[in-house]
């Protein structure tokens, strides 16, 4: 059986065309401010960075800790956090709690400027020690030690 031929002024299919933005963004591991925070992530032990629904996913084993748009113009940096910690981080200036998921730890911060990453690591640092934590409750396999 053969394909209908596309009528004039019909569209190619679907993945087909020339590769949008974001393909060449996955490539590169990350444009400005996300590729700063892959490359600090990625550098742990253990972490994992997975592109998913538009943003990348910091992984610790199993465990979701954290997740920044892959768009350029986005930038609200989602990270979970222990109930301890979430209290601390909403007491500092710049986080706030997550627009749907606050009940499960998470919070949400702007990171526009190179200079806003040291205070973003140091959130994301106490989810990828809290996912690692939880991990290995669950009886996951060890990550290595950081």
């Amino acid at each position: 059986m053969s394909r209908p031929v596309p009528g004039p002024g019909a569209r190619p299919p679907r993945g087909s065309g020339r590769s949008r933005r974001d393909r060449r963004t996955l490539r590169r591991g990350g444009d400005g401010v996300a590729g700063v925070l892959n490359r600090t992530v990625g550098d742990w032990a253990g972490a994992r960075i997975r592109p998913m629904f538009g943003r990348w996913g910091y992984f610790a084993g199993d465990h979701l800790f954290g997740c920044y748009p892959l768009r350029a113009k986005d930038h609200d940096l989602w990270i979970r956090l222990a109930a301890r910690d979430q209290a601390r981080a909403l007491a500092s200036p710049g986080i706030r709690p997550h627009r749907r998921f606050a009940s499960r730890g998470w919070v949400e911060c702007d990171v526009t400027e190179p200079r806003e990453v040291p205070r973003a690591i140091r959130w994301l640092r106490c989810a990828y020690e809290q996912a690692r934590r939880e991990g290995q409750a669950e009886g996951e396999r060890p990550l290595p030690a950081s």
